[in-house]
């Protein structure tokens, strides 16, 4: 993306139906593959708990070092940091977007360490992502913490925000937005998703696709061992096929 290109853009969402609150923003990403084994071990769960104290970095290759010094966080999934911004509003109300707790309790508390600060991170020529706030610490940098939890596949969604306001039927929302992630460099797309959920939780048709077809598989497999059992049963009471040598009683 030539450096000169105006990055601010706008775009228009309507809403098909009424979504109640809350309303989860996803980024999603296409040929992006956070997959790859050399990247997945681009990292160091030590480093991101204990920060400087632990200096064993060398699974974070190429991005464990920079002018001599440590970064923190260290790796390739950490320096690829998505960040791209969005802003909306309805009319010329703007809607307020809730960042906090998108991530994962457990990645918060147990994960991140909340005595752990960036540390000359991105100060290289070469930029992958988003910077790091340097006085905040990891455990409460929460879009970095649900970008390291890394997709198993090349096309996924992350959890951006919440709106916390209901939309209804025919809103017109304007999605103001920064676009600053390069996916041009590796052919890759980007959407913006804005979703609500049931107490059965979001809609994702492939999970419920792959357990109709494993059950029905299953179902299947015991319909035909049942019709093979009922066709060939084994002789009751005949105890020699349960014997590796066999006596021939017609002798």
């Amino acid at each position: 993306m030539n450096a000169s290109t105006p990055k601010s853009c706008h775009r228009y969402l309507k809403a098909d139906k009424p979504m109640k609150a809350p309303i989860y923003i996803y980024y999603q990403l296409d040929n992006f593959y956070q997959n790859h084994r050399r990247y997945v071990k681009s990292r160091s769960e030590d480093q991101l708990l204990h920060g400087l104290r632990y200096n064993k970095t060398s699974s974070c290759e190429p991005q464990a070092f920079e002018n001599g010094l440590s970064i923190v966080p260290c790796g390739l999934v950490a320096w690829s940091l998505f960040n791209d911004t969005y802003s909306f509003s309805r009319g010329t109300k703007k809607l307020k977007v809730e960042r906090k707790n998108i991530a994962w309790k457990s990645d918060r508390d147990h994960k991140f360490g909340n005595q752990v600060y960036p540390f000359n991170f991105q100060n290289g020529s070469f930029i992958g992502g988003g910077k790091l706030d340097k006085t905040i610490p990891l455990s409460e940098q929460e879009d970095l913490i649900v970008w390291m939890r890394t997709a198993a596949f090349p096309s996924f969604r992350k959890l951006y925000g919440r709106i916390e306001e209901d939309l209804e039927e025919g809103d017109i929302i304007v999605v103001r937005l920064m676009n600053n992630y390069n996916t041009y460099s590796f052919g890759g797309t980007k959407m913006l998703v804005l979703s609500t959920s049931s107490w059965l939780g979001g809609k994702n048709s492939f999970l419920g696709v792959a357990y109709i077809f494993v059950g029905s598989s299953s179902i299947l497999i015991a319909l035909i061992f049942l019709l093979l059992h009922v066709k060939n049963p084994r002789p009751y009471g005949d105890t020699m096929y349960l014997s590796g040598n066999r006596k021939d009683i017609s002798s």
